[in-house]
């Protein structure tokens, strides 16, 4: 008996210290306002209430202070330098509902208003968990603003429902994504990085970064390399110093199609002189070469020829046909994260390797000759863009990985910093989005157009955003909730160059990029 007096004492005590107001005034089932008895609480936190016998989340979404003496007249008097002992001030704020979990694990709303009278407590991290619906998932980004609560994605969910990382630049977009990809190389998740500005690359190596090392006990993380990324570039390793390979397309017996597609820009006339090109060099050898497919253009009768011999030599000239192509089955393995790091390829080579990519990618998954993984495409706005503003060949195969990707296990993942410009059948099938600061109009629209659980309250919050602070809608979580995204462990390869250093001279990265030009030039690329 006394144990237990005790234990009703205790709790009385906690809740009397957790206790932060009351309610008052007119109420609804959805919002009500409480005086703030604790100075403490603020915009963002987590409250609950015991309503008829349960207790309900709910989230303080403003707060007033005002004061009786302070008026007009008392703020001049103030300005002009009397003193005013006592201030009166009244806080208040208020709160919208979120719910509470019913005995079938679904979120419910009360069917009542909130009483007057009733108190206001701090909500227990057992209870945020619970009805958020944060007590699964594997994949660790980050801490839920304004609670030590860790966030965790289910990592299988995730990948099968393909998933969004938008921002504006410099808003950590990148470096979240960063922080996404260590979690699924852990686990081992086969992933293959398009990577168009060699932003992933760092991967491989140690966070060492000081204001990143001094956040990691914060975050409860320990700095790490993954040995397990492998990085491709479709140029070559001279210019390309820190690729591990060379990305090659199958240059064996190129047939009419594929060259027809390394070249888009070729006439109805020109094509007809690729295809006779490639017909003859295939009657006349078992195995031909981009070489032979050239002397039988140089042989035509057509003066459309020469359109045609100069766009096949600058193919050849890339390289990027080989007779020992990069196979899928390289590209994507259990335990292996593949970057094809593009960086200093021209851009419709990229929409080319993108687009062959994604389509053998495909095939291969859909007969089980690679294993299930993700896709992920920084700068997605450049290979899938919205209709209208450009055409690309990589639009419509990354469209169908969008739409029919789960029923094969590929998933899909999908970084910009335009979400305007990115196709919004693409964006409508990510199921799990993570949004940064946006200011822009034009994407803050199309994020309420082409994304669930994007409300004009939540627009507001997205513009006001702190760099490293995400807003996640995800149909595994009850409710858009804010994420201060964990830390690093891997190197950021995607920082900002410094232009001029503290004396205003170059910079080391800006004398690295103008003797990279002048190589570059002498090479002729």
């Amino acid at each position: 008996m006394f144990i237990s007096n005790c234990n009703l004492v205790w709790k009385g005590i906690k809740l009397v210290r957790e206790l932060v107001g009351v309610i008052f005034g007119d109420t609804s089932p959805f919002e009500f306002k409480f005086a703030v008895s604790d100075a403490e609480i603020k915009r963002g936190d987590y409250i609950r209430v015991l309503h008829n016998s349960i207790w309900v989340l709910a989230q303080v979404e403003a707060i007033t202070r005002s004061s009786d003496v302070i008026s007009l007249d008392a703020a001049i008097s103030v300005a002009m330098g009397k003193r005013i002992s006592d201030t009166e001030e009244k806080v208040v704020a208020k709160a919208v509902t979120i719910g509470s979990k019913d005995k079938n694990d679904m979120l419910v709303t009360p069917k009542r208003p909130f009483s007057p009278g009733n108190k206001v407590y701090i909500a227990d991290e057992t209870l945020i968990k619970k009805t958020l619906g944060l007590s699964s998932g594997r994949a660790y980004i980050g801490i839920l603003e304004g609670t030590d609560i860790q966030v965790r994605l289910d990592v299988n969910k995730m990948v099968q429902q393909h998933c969004s990382i938008l921002a504006k630049t410099g808003s950590g977009k990148s470096y979240t994504a960063g922080v996404i990809i260590e979690e699924l190389v852990e686990r081992e998740v086969p992933l293959l990085i398009i990577d168009p500005h060699g932003e992933y690359t760092s991967l491989k190596s140690v966070n060492r970064n000081k204001k990143d090392n001094l956040l990691m006990s914060k975050f409860g993380v320990l700095p790490r390399g993954y040995d397990s990324v492998v990085t491709y570039t479709p140029s070559n390793l001279a210019l390309n110093t820190t690729a591990d390979e060379v990305f090659r397309l199958d240059g064996f017996n190129p047939s009419a199609k594929l060259l027809s597609q390394l070249i888009p820009s070729l006439t109805s006339t020109q094509t007809g002189v690729l295809y006779r090109a490639v017909k003859k060099s295939s009657s006349q050898k078992e195995f031909y070469s981009i070489e032979d497919v050239i002397a039988e253009v140089d042989n035509d009768f057509s003066n459309a020829k020469w359109g045609v011999m100069d766009a096949l030599e600058t193919i050849m000239n890339t390289g990027i046909l080989s007779e020992n192509p990069t196979t899928i089955s390289e590209l994507m393995q259990k335990g292996k994260t593949s970057i094809i790091d593009m960086h200093g390829v021209d851009p419709e080579l990229q929409d080319i390797v993108v687009s062959m990519v994604c389509s053998e990618l495909w095939e291969a998954r859909k007969i089980g000759r690679v294993p299930p993984g993700m896709l992920i495409i920084e700068e997605s706005h450049e290979f899938c863009p919205e209709r209208g503003y450009k055409k690309t060949m990589s639009s419509e195969i990354i469209r169908t990985v969008a739409s029919e990707g789960r029923k094969f296990g590929l998933g899909l993942m999908v970084i910009s910093q335009r979400p305007a410009r990115v196709d919004k059948n693409v964006l409508s099938q990510c199921h799990t989005q993570i949004i940064l600061k946006i200011t822009n109009a034009n994407d803050l629209r199309a994020l309420s157009k082409g994304l669930e659980g994007i409300s004009s309250e939540l627009e507001e919050e997205i513009k006001r955003l702190p760099p490293g602070v995400a807003v996640l809608v995800s149909g595994n979580i009850e409710i858009p909730i804010l994420v201060d995204i964990r830390v690093r462990k891997s190197m950021h390869g995607g920082e900002s160059i410094n232009i001029l250093d503290e004396t205003g001279s170059k910079s080391k990265d800006e004398y690295g990029s103008i003797l990279t030009s002048i190589f570059r030039r002498s090479e002729g690329v």
